[in-house]
């Protein structure tokens, strides 16, 4: 983290509240930079070549992370929209056993088809989100529908009403995560996406973790002043296996952090495409993104989604078409937002949901506290967006 110590010394010189500790310190630092002054300089860029990365004295060094070549075929990567394995850019940071940044390893155009999938598919029911507290399901039943219209006059009329798309916080998957006693449970279950748990199961594969079985998905819905607040993910029953995070659409901060808040966390960028593995000792940190970075270009889209989906796929792919006018209503979305989806394995080979909570488990949920999506346009200020806070 080239000059991070002036970005530390700005943030040390800020008076210590009762109760405020290193993690938050960094978070609320990081919430009110300014991108393109010397407030980022600290932050770590996979993207770019190891002499610009941004890794000065005292930061983690980074490391070229290994990759089982031989578990994913060309072939099966290619299905997914992938680059061969061998060209993934891998990385990771020593202190942080487990976890894995891989720079955008998608083929050309092929993000266009996991964009629409979160805003077209993924969306729908029977799949929850936030909207369904306050609106039927045939409110609620199709978003895509109800919002294209309004998306593609975007441009046209910046002072119409925010489309229903454009209020989603979250969408879960699978295993229905349940925000209010913080668990996921055998009866509240839909079929988990077939396309999403391919490509999840070959980033495992590649990643060492063969036999990863998708079970339940949070899909994050980021506006330009949304922020996700500090958290680990421990609602899984199996932690031995990755938490895998994929992002699409306008860059962020990213926060890695340690088992405790006292410890300061390590700020990255995550760019469209970039995909995160998090396992071993790395499962279970700290984590948070106080920053959603607007284009310097203005509202556009990141040079990465340009590109236009091949029209001559593979037979077997599971990524599906993508036509001009769908495209239309995703990167109108896009210019202003970014995406997020992070997929888990809940329950080990062979295990069962407990039939009754633990009682260390009910003390966790009564003094873990919370974790929210804070946007500041939003009528619920605080809407929870990711478990375990």
């Amino acid at each position: 983290m080239g000059k991070m110590a002036a970005a530390v010394g700005s943030v040390a010189t800020l008076a210590v509240q009762p109760g405020e500790d290193a993690f938050r310190k960094l978070f609320r630092f990081y919430r009110q930079s300014r991108p393109g002054t010397a407030d980022l300089e600290g932050v770590i860029d996979f993207s770019v070549s190891h002499a610009a990365r941004g890794t000065g004295p005292g930061a983690p060094k980074v490391v070229k992370s290994q990759l089982n070549l031989s578990s994913v075929s060309d072939h099966d990567a290619l299905r997914a929209g992938l680059e061969p394995v061998s060209k993934w850019q891998a990385y990771g940071l020593q202190g942080y056993p487990g976890f894995i940044f891989i720079s955008n390893p998608f083929l050309p155009g092929y993000q266009w088809h996991w964009v629409k999938q979160c805003l077209k598919l993924y969306s729908r029911k029977p799949n929850v989100c936030n909207l369904d507290k306050h609106m039927t399901k045939e409110e609620t039943q199709d978003l895509w529908e109800q919002s294209k219209e309004f998306l593609r006059c975007k441009e046209v009329n910046k002072r119409r009403p925010r489309s229903l798309l454009e209020k989603l916080r979250w969408v879960t998957l699978g295993y229905h995560y349940n925000w209010d006693n913080k668990r996921y449970s055998a009866d509240h279950y839909t079929p988990f996406p077939s396309d999403l748990a391919f490509l999840s199961e070959q980033v495992a594969a590649a990643c060492g973790f063969q036999g990863f079985r998708a079970e339940a998905g949070i899909l994050n819905y980021y506006r330009l002043d949304s922020t996700l607040g500090i958290h680990v993910d421990r609602s899984e029953l199996d932690h031995s296996r990755p938490l895998l995070s994929f992002s699409f659409g306008q860059s962020a901060i990213f926060l890695l952090g340690g088992l405790k808040r006292d410890e300061a966390p390590t700020p990255m960028f995550m760019h469209s495409g970039d995909i995160m593995v998090m396992s071993g000792f790395s499962r279970l940190v700290n984590h948070a993104v106080p920053r959603v970075l607007p284009s310097p270009e203005g509202e556009s889209l990141p040079g990465c989604l340009r590109a236009p989906l091949p029209a001559d796929l593979p037979r077997d792919s599971v990524v599906d078409p993508c036509s001009v006018e769908d495209w239309q209503v995703c990167a109108s979305y896009l210019k202003t937002a970014r995406v997020n989806m992070t997929v888990r394995q809940v329950l080990a080979v062979g295990q069962d949901f407990p039939l009754e909570p633990m009682e260390e488990n009910k003390r966790d949920i009564a003094t873990e506290g919370s974790c929210h999506l804070d946007d500041d346009n939003s009528q619920v200020k605080r809407a929870r967006l990711n478990p375990d806070c």
